[in-house]
């Protein structure tokens, strides 16, 4: 017998297979239903990366609703369902309708995974643009999302009022110009959340716009939330990985919190300050404003400090064994921070951290945080929101 199963797979070549569109596709991936595993996707996702697309990945057990919410909101050109459990025929047509029911019914369905070969005409039939089954190549599928893409217009083909946001955001981080008579509006508060990379920056923000969402269900003076998260792009290829918002529960908050996702290179914040202004200037039918957005940044160095320069009020996340004392005093990212956040609280090596900012902070108020259990959220909310007001 031949030892065919020591022969390794062909790797799937890295390049830009993007050239010539009016922009770079935007690609929602993620799986409805209860599958519980991921792995699959997790290849598509660096595949399609590796092919110059920004990939956004939100996650295991999504419903329709929260991936219409998710595509409507990153203004996508395509989202690729992933199905594993069965159910393909009834969630399947609910996507569609939510699309439609939440002002984007022109994004098409892309859906792959165990789809029985009887099942793909009622599939179509049903509104899905394209249907792909096991064994399907990873160019195969890179050339579909490739192919989704269409030239921006200056509105998408509905009135809703954060549809066109999705839109006026992506025109405006390309450098284009936003439509005519766009009402911008700067938010109560700005708040930017920075720190290395690891540091569970995601989660946190993800912990802070769930509290600040209950709170504002009393207080209708907080206003509705809103995130901007920053994730690096390919040096090589210029595609990117968008993975911050699978740590949003958007199954549980809906569209109470609006969250965005945008690929840079380095700290090119050039679009930032009027991406603020038209998340501010945004108005729900009810009359609803964002009042706070947060702003979380890629996985900064110690130079790595202009996002200072866009918001009101700067949070550093910091994490135990970071580093000694001297690491503290020298210039750069500590500098910035209006609040240190020492997440991973419940990690060896907290108290010597706590110790060693405490050397440095000043009357800069230090907080504690087990952002994976939303230990100390409440109160670095509570004292994020006092700085903005202060």
């Amino acid at each position: 017998m031949k030892e065919t199963l020591n022969v390794p797979t062909t790797e799937f070549a890295k390049k830009d297979r993007c050239e010539g569109l009016d922009h770079r596709p935007r690609v929602l991936l993620g799986k409805m239903g209860l599958d519980g595993h991921d792995r699959g996707v997790k290849v598509i996702a660096r595949a399609l990366r590796d092919s110059g697309i920004h990939v956004i990945y939100s996650g295991l057990w999504q419903t329709p609703r929260s991936l219409a919410i998710s595509a409507r909101d990153e203004d996508c050109d395509v989202i690729a369902a992933s199905m594993m459990s069965n159910s393909h025929l009834k969630l399947g047509p609910m996507l569609v309708g939510a699309l439609g029911e939440l002002g984007r019914p022109d994004i098409p369905v892309y859906m792959g995974g165990i789809l029985p070969q009887e099942d793909l005409p009622k599939l179509r039939e049903a509104g899905i643009a394209e249907c792909f089954t096991t064994g399907t190549g990873l160019e195969d599928i890179a050339a579909a999302v490739v192919g989704s893409v269409r030239a921006y217009t200056e509105k998408p083909p509905s009135d809703h009022p954060i549809a066109q946001l999705g839109r006026d955001i992506s025109l405006a981080h390309l450098g284009r110009g936003v439509r005519a008579g766009a009402p911008r509006r700067k938010p109560t508060r700005v708040i930017g959340i920075t720190g290395s990379p690891g540091a569970g920056k995601s989660t946190l923000v993800a912990q802070l716009v769930s509290e600040l969402t209950l709170r504002a269900e009393k207080d209708a003076g907080l206003g509705r939330c809103a995130v901007v998260a920053f994730d690096p792009m390919s040096p090589i290829t210029s595609g990117a990985l968008l993975g911050d918002r699978l740590r949003v529960d958007f199954n549980r908050l809906g569209d109470s919190v609006f969250y965005r996702s945008l690929a840079i290179s380095g700290e090119d914040y050039t679009s930032l300050d009027e991406i603020i202004g038209l998340i501010g200037g945004a108005r729900f039918p009810d009359g609803g404003r964002f009042e706070t957005v947060f702003v979380e940044t890629v996985g900064a160095g110690q130079n790595e400090t202009k996002i200072r320069r866009h918001v009101d009020k700067t949070a550093v996340v910091l994490t135990p064994g970071m580093g000694d004392a001297v690491q503290m005093d020298k210039a750069g990212i500590l500098e910035i921070a209006d609040i240190f956040v020492c997440n991973k609280a419940d990690h060896p090596g907290e108290h010597e951290l706590v110790r060693d900012l405490r050397d440095i902070a000043g009357r800069r108020p230090i907080v504690e945080t087990v952002a994976t259990h939303a230990r100390g959220v409440p109160e670095l909310l509570a004292a994020l929101l006092e700085l903005c007001t202060g």
